[in-house]
């Protein structure tokens, strides 16, 4: 019985395990990975290849990084490889109908959410804002439409209030890897047939940008920790302080009251098991920050070099 041949397409560390899972595989053979051109990175700028590179090259496997994926050369080698499926996952480039038809079978998709909720480039992230109870991964049979293509398989982990966008980009990168397993195998067995998504129901989150992690002291203590959760590690959650910003990385809902005269944003006390931060509704607790130090510091260690004088506030 001859191997499934797989090309796989993917570039952030997210998309790691899933090809570690596909080379492992008795029986598969990843012909190819192809990820993002090496970028620059760092304050020296020096080029450094993508966490797929990395990896396929550690698993023996070429790697090919063309700045435009769909061009005429791009299609001759890769329809050149007789590829039974295509695996991309977070590839960071758009496929062409032309090259979509390549695969004997499908292309497929890891995408992080139950689908059709959170197409687009940040559904890890809005399952923590959202304070979503579940959320999970799908495989798809891609389109040409972003996120839009039939259900293969899915599978639900619950949200704990105190993942971060971190935790739950591990715990889903590692549920993708297994389930890209299951799903080439219930294909090959029979048992796995394509289900249209409910368009109507679809939702779209935008990719993130450096200002999306100001913390909006009016709503309630639980959205604010919850927005802080879905921005660590990137954007980072931040506020001001006397002109000056402040990265806020880990806080929780507090028991403590708001004073009636506290407005949003006011550190209503502070010792060494956090910052008491008066929300639209509720206290939040500021457990570890980081200020002009560039230190990532618990709030003991941070009151040691910052005085706050009270009444004090967060803009």
């Amino acid at each position: 019985m001859k191997n499934t041949r797989i090309v796989f397409m993917g570039t952030p560390e997210f998309s790691v395990p899933a090809l570690e899972a596909l080379a492992k595989e008795p029986g598969f053979d990843v012909l190819l990975a192809v990820t993002q051109p090496d970028r620059p990175k760092g304050r020296g700028k020096k080029l450094s290849p993508s966490a797929v590179k990395q990896a396929a090259l550690d698993l023996g496997i070429e790697v090919f990084q063309p700045e435009k994926i769909n061009t005429p050369e791009g299609i001759a080698l890769i329809s050149g490889l007789e590829p039974d499926y295509f695996v991309v996952v977070a590839f960071g480039q758009i496929l062409s109908r032309q090259m979509l038809d390549i695969p004997k079978t499908y292309p497929i998709n890891i995408h992080a959410s139950l689908l059709p909720k959170y197409r687009g480039a940040a559904p890890i992230q809005a399952a923590v804002l959202n304070m979503d109870e579940q959320t999970g991964v799908t495989t798809m049979v891609m389109a040409e439409k972003m996120d839009a293509g039939d259900v293969l398989l899915m599978e639900t982990t619950p949200v704990d209030p105190e993942d971060t966008a971190s935790m739950l980009h591990d715990r889903l990168s590692q549920m993708g890897a297994q389930l890209i397993i299951k799903t080439i195998q219930g294909i090959e067995q029979g048992k796995i047939t394509p289900v249209p998504q409910d368009h109507s129901k679809a939702t779209y989150v935008s990719m993130l940008k450096k200002s999306d992690g100001r913390i909006d002291w009016q709503g309630s203590n639980k959205a604010v920790c919850a927005h802080i959760n879905a921005m660590t590690p990137w954007p980072g959650a931040f506020t001001e302080f006397c002109g000056k910003r402040l990265k806020i990385f880990k806080a929780v809902p507090s028991s403590l009251s708001i004073p009636p005269s506290a407005l949003p944003g006011t550190i209503v006390c502070c010792d060494d098991t956090g910052l008491f931060v008066a929300a639209g509704n509720g206290v939040v607790q500021v457990l570890e920050l980081m200020g002009s130090s560039g230190k990532r510091l618990d709030a003991a260690s941070f009151l040691c070099g910052n005085k706050i004088d009270l009444p004090a506030q967060f803009k």
